[in-house]
């Protein structure tokens, strides 16, 4: 199979499956269908957030054993299970537990392999364009399906069938994914032995000792403000009595312009500048959504902006996080990455779940606007860092 195919069909089966990530943003709805608010939808993502941890600390083993993917076809039959087990439940109970925990393993094993499989078959040169175009189609599932789930409620259909056509999207992908299994392999072969992909707490100390350590940390916060700005998306659009699913439209939009313009960028002189010159966009595009946003220009506006800032920086921090790491540690250093991600993107729901019942949506945004100063200020001190060693 010619190498362009392989990236196409890879991307493909990205795309198709990121969907299900997106389709987590309609929990609260859902979840109001039989009485459960936003505490039980932080609640039900710690579960999630446990079996993810589980299943990237361990996807390493896995790979060792089955391959990347073939793991990467088990993970889209999972998420597919989940899907339907989120749409037929009527009730908290074991059928939203089983479908947390498959999520968790699924998406936990989807999100870590993908960026490990492009590093494998690519030049560290070619990374941020890779990575650039693989999560433009990430994005573009991320964004897109809440607004397949506003079309479908608009024309007299539940969310619960949202989840369903998802489940049915993940088991194509699941099929892709496998397809590619020969294909893939026999592209990596031209880069020389496969590295085994195991995670210790030997890797993870030695992770914490090199350069790569200050992405690794960034990623959790920058997961932390996306999950917060999405997840509670459509509570924040119900306080403004805006449509969330503009915001995701015009989100998921901006995104994918910005990266693929990044696809022809290398990261340039100085990527953490540039990493934290898009960090600050996010900082204010947060600001101006706590104190301006109460017009549907102003709501667009501010998705533009969340867009440039969180959606551009990170496909160029995957792309330092691998060329941070230590040559033999490539793939754990990746792993790792997906780890904190994790935390943020499937634990912090549960602070935010809990300040917006008990305290208000405007503390949660506050909040949420600390962490990506904080993150855009780390990218500042990594570039000083870089420039005195040079």
């Amino acid at each position: 199979m010619p190498k362009i195919t392989v990236f196409i069909l890879f991307y493909l089966a990205t795309f198709l499956q990121a969907g299900t990530y997106g389709l987590t943003f309609m929990l609260p709805k859902l979840f109001s269908n039989f009485g459960a608010n936003e505490k039980h939808v932080g609640i039900t993502l710690v579960i999630t957030t446990m079996f993810t941890l589980f299943s990237v600390y361990y996807s390493g083993h896995l790979t060792d054993k089955l391959g990347r993917m073939l793991s990467l076809g088990i993970s889209g039959i999972a998420i597919a299970v989940s899907l339907f087990l989120f749409g037929i439940a009527s009730q908290l109970g074991i059928t939203i537990v089983v479908a947390s925990a498959l999520l968790g393993f699924g998406w936990g094993v989807f999100y870590t392999l993908g960026p490990v499989v492009l590093t494998r078959i690519t030049t560290p040169t070619e990374r941020v364009r890779v990575f650039s175009l693989n999560s433009v189609f990430m994005m573009a599932g991320f964004g897109l399906s809440p607004v397949m789930a506003s079309m479908l409620e608009s024309r007299g259909f539940s969310v619960a069938n949202a989840f369903f056509l998802m489940s049915a999207i993940c088991v194509l992908s699941a099929l892709i994914f496998s397809l590619l299994r020969h294909p893939v392999r026999k592209l990596s072969e031209g880069f020389g032995a496969e590295q085994r992909s195991s995670l210790t707490i030997g890797t993870v100390k030695r992770i914490f000792a090199s350069p790569a350590r200050t992405p690794v940390i960034m990623v959790c916060l920058g997961a932390s403000v996306f999950a917060g700005i999405s997840n509670f998306q459509t509570v924040f659009a119900d306080s403004k009595e805006l449509d969330y699913a503009d915001f995701f439209l015009a989100y998921t939009i901006t995104v994918v312009i910005c990266r693929i313009l990044l696809a022809g960028f290398s990261g340039g002189k100085s990527p953490y500048k540039t990493i934290a010159a898009l960090q600050y966009i996010m900082f204010a595009s947060i600001v101006l959504f706590i104190y301006a946003s109460n017009t549907q220009t102003m709501y667009l506006l501010v998705a533009v902006l969340f867009g440039i800032g969180y959606g551009a920086s990170y496909p160029i921090l995957v792309a330092m996080t691998a060329n941070d790491a230590e040559n033999d540690l490539v793939p754990q250093t990746l792993q790792f990455f997906a780890l904190t991600y994790f935390i943020g993107i499937f634990g912090f729901p549960l602070v935010a779940g809990w300040i917006i019942v008990e305290l208000t949506v405007n503390t949660l945004l506050t909040g949420i606007a600390v962490l990506a100063f904080i993150e855009a200020s780390m990218a500042v001190k990594r570039s000083m860092e870089k420039r005195t060693k040079h």
